[in-house]
């Protein structure tokens, strides 16, 4: 590492739990900001409990929560709300995920912590955003989609039920981490904080942008890129794999033809239907190590469809450096880079947090005296030894 980490001095308050603000404050701690993780005395983040374990806790949240600290504040306590905005002080950004209005019926609604950090920067994920008629709407990642238009139906048979979690990383944590960072830009100028409202749902709609330009140019019919042509399709192949093939310019198509013997095809790039069993057919003729190994080096874009159990150990992985270990919370996780790489940078790699284990630290960097630490810990307000 060259010189101090990108955001060395941005200090966040993360109040989230699961998925999407944990995994945006995951970026933002890669790049050097101080994450404290605000959490419930009694069982933490709910995803310290989720299965399949590793060692003391959830693999995901191992995966998560490196590069972070926890506290444990019960912010229903007057205690501990009243500790969270003492903390404020000290503190750039708020990130949060409750339901809208929760914050406000804690006391720590924007208008609360801006009154005593006016220059805070308070960002809340949910569904739906903070206005609207869903504001109050329950709901999970497929339920964003559906409603943020990515759940369309973008391949043979219609919708289908996503295994990635669309609506809860592209939707919600990287527009958080954008929205988070330009009004720390804008606060650098104009000293005042912001409330950054992000909807996953609506985020979803950036997954859209090449279906948008075709519905403002009144073209209906299946998604361009949803596997309707031959030349951006996924294919099975002999042994039960499948690769992908991405020829959509003319020059890859008629590569890939003249490359698997096939020059009539050339002019049936968007021929649909019959057409693409014929295609498939040829695939499921060979292994997918042998069209790899055949179509791999050559300019066509087809590239395998790897799995769990090949994903880390592939050259650009390992020549990236995108997997790595990571020691805590009894065990070692292989743990997945997050995807923003500087010159001169190296993301720090230290353990995920037990639950409250830095909380006396904390209250102590703020100010609070042994006495104050000693009485919040005994009325339930906050936890200090880590489970």
């Amino acid at each position: 590492m060259i010189g101090p980490l990108p955001l060395a001095g941005l200090r966040i308050l993360d109040l989230t739990r699961l998925l999407p603000g944990p995994y945006a404050t995951l970026v933002l701690g890669d790049l050097g900001a101080d994450v404290v993780k605000v959490e419930e005395p009694g069982i933490g983040d709910y995803c310290r409990s989720s299965p399949p374990f590793a060692g003391e806790v959830s693999g995901l949240f191992h995966l998560l929560n490196r590069n972070k600290r926890s506290i444990a504040l019960d912010l229903k306590n007057p205690g501990g709300r009243d500790a969270l905005l003492r903390l404020l002080g000290s503190y750039d950004v708020v990130v949060e995920s409750f339901r809208p209005g929760v914050m406000d019926r804690l006391g720590l609604g924007f208008e609360a912590l801006r009154a005593r950090q006016p220059r805070v920067i308070l960002c809340s994920i949910s569904g739906y955003g903070q206005d609207g008629p869903y504001r109050l709407r329950a709901g999970h990642d497929v339920g964003y989609q559906a409603l943020g238009g990515t759940l369309g139906a973008d391949r043979e048979g219609g919708p289908g039920t996503p295994f990635v979690q669309v609506a809860d990383i592209g939707g919600g944590a990287w527009p958080a981490v954008a929205g988070i960072l330009a009004a720390a830009l804008e606060r650098e100028r104009t000293g005042a904080g912001r409330h950054v409202d992000i909807s996953m749902a609506e985020g979803c709609l950036a997954f859209l942008s090449i279906e948008l330009g075709r519905w403002a140019g009144e073209q209906g019919g299946q998604p361009m890129l949803g596997g309707r042509y031959p030349c951006y399709r996924v294919y099975r192949t002999a042994d039960g794999g499948s690769v992908a093939l991405g020829a959509l310019e003319p020059k890859f198509w008629t590569a890939f033809c003249a490359a698997v013997g096939r020059p009539e095809w050339e002019s049936r790039q968007w021929d649909a239907g019959d057409f693409v069993r014929e295609v498939e057919a040829l695939f499921a003729s060979r292994s997918r190590a042998d069209w790899v190994a055949q179509l791999g080096p050559l300019d066509v874009c087809l590239e395998p469809v790897l799995g769990e159990r090949d994903l880390a150990a592939h050259p650009v992985h390992a020549a990236r450096g995108s997997f790595f270990p990571v020691d805590g919370l009894g065990t070692t996780v292989r743990h997945a880079a997050t995807p923003v790489r500087m010159s001169g940078v190296d993301a720090p790699r230290r353990p995920p947090p037990a639950l409250g284990e830095h909380t006396a630290a904390v209250l102590r960097d703020a100010g609070f005296g042994a006495g104050e630490i000693a009485a919040l810990e005994s009325e339930g307000a906050i936890r200090c030894t880590p489970t």
